[in-house]
């Protein structure tokens, strides 16, 4: 698997300064990120992954020549979303940082992970705060680099892999704190979301979105599950962290887990300091589909029904498209944009109602979205010029 740099033959190619040696990078910037760099998963807290870069355009798009081209000379594939940084690429797959110089890809440093049985999916990318670099591991631990030279600073364990947690999250930086999760769809486990401290690994607070039997909020006989597997979104006026939670366990078998299951497949608002749950809304309530609403919670201030708002906007898997009040949760709107069958309609508050007669049957029963659902986790889009949500979507049937 291969990254490739592209410039402008004409010479417009943007000059990127190196900075191999140790950074500054200030987490405060990840608001408004310079437009030359891409210091975090979604570019920055917003997850529009909106570019405002102009300089290729339609009538100069013909002129881009291969500029630089690295391969990994190992076999997964990427799946990361690249981090720049002071002139520094960093690009991950499993058990694999590379720091890479963004104007030739001469490689700086690479880490590779001890061999480890755990699941092996995929990787979304590393974190850089300060000059600490972050990976997560298959394993589901933490490690803190250098990023000067790839050192390893300290290394923490998120979540028992033993116990079918796994780890494919692109970390998330708000002031001193790193945000991690984990993925697992085995039973009994219960949806977590974990800070630590962005210099020592220190636990600093754990959400669960199915709390653990014995601890505050969880129900005798619910759901586990709900794993939070996709990196969020931060407001820093409101400081308020929005993440989307998986589906519940056990997947398929409602009977077994009666009520709404909260807060699976479902968008949190948490204090990023203490991990306490602000509001949470459904966008499946009672899942059991395999429906996830990782996908990301993308923020946008703007006009709706002639009133100004900040929202939180979520293309869901389960084919629904929500816009919240991203300061209380408040449904503002929720319509199919997939071909959708498995809902009577909606609630007061714009959940979906689950229609009986979609549920899952031993015979099987014709459903839409099918399970990989009417989008997934690839990351969607937002103009500010035109007010579009650019979506990856299918419509699709499932037995």
């Amino acid at each position: 698997m291969n990254v490739t740099g592209y410039s402008l033959a004409t010479g417009l190619g943007l000059a990127v300064a190196l900075a191999a040696a140790a950074q500054d990078v200030d987490p405060a910037a990840f608001a408004d990120p310079p437009v030359t760099e891409w210091p975090t998963y979604h570019g920055d807290y917003s997850g529009q992954r909106h570019s405002p870069l102009t300089q290729i355009t339609p009538d100069n798009v013909d002129r881009l020549v291969e500029a630089w081209r690295w391969e990994t000379g190992e076999l997964p594939q990427i799946k990361a979303t690249p981090i720049l940084s002071g002139g520094v690429i960093y690009v991950t797959t499993p058990d694999n940082l590379w720091a890479l110089d963004a104007r030739t890809a001469e490689e700086i440093w690479h880490y590779r992970y001890r061999d480890n049985d755990a699941f092996h999916i995929g990787h979304r990318g590393a974190a850089v705060y300060r000059d600490f670099v972050y990976l997560t591991t298959p394993d589901a631990h933490l490690l803190a680099f250098d990023a000067s030279d790839g050192s390893v600073r300290w290394e923490v364990e998120i979540a028992d892999s033993d116990r079918g947690y796994w780890s494919t999250f692109a970390p998330m930086v708000i002031r001193d704190k790193v945000i991690v999760g984990v993925s697992g769809d085995f039973d009994n486990i219960p949806g977590q979301l974990k800070a630590v401290h962005a210099e020592t690994g220190e636990t600093e607070w754990i959400f669960y979105s199915t709390p653990p039997p014995g601890t505050p909020g969880s129900v005798s006989g619910g759901a586990t599950g709900g794993q939070m597997w996709m990196t969020g979104t931060y407001d820093p006026e409101l400081d308020l962290l929005y993440i989307g939670t998986g589906n519940p366990t056990p997947v398929l078998n409602g009977d077994a887990r009666p009520g709404d299951n909260p807060w699976t497949c479902a968008i949190v608002a948490l204090d990023p300091d203490t991990g306490e749950l602000v509001w949470g809304y459904q966008t499946s309530p009672h899942d059991t589909h395999d429906w996830d609403a990782n996908e990301v919670p993308v923020l946008v201030d703007g006009v709706f029904d002639g009133e100004e708002r900040r929202m939180v906007l979520q293309a869901s898997r389960n084919g629904y498209f929500f816009v919240l009040d991203r300061t209380n949760g408040e449904n503002l709107l929720t319509a199919p944009f997939t071909v959708v069958n498995w809902a009577l309609g909606l609630d007061e508050r714009g959940r979906p109602i689950p229609d009986p007669a979609k549920e899952p049957t031993r015979d099987g029963v014709l459903v839409a979205p099918n399970e990989a659902g009417g989008t997934n986790y690839r990351s969607p889009g937002f103009d500010p010029e035109t007010g579009y949500l650019v979506v990856n979507a299918q419509d699709g049937y499932g037995i």
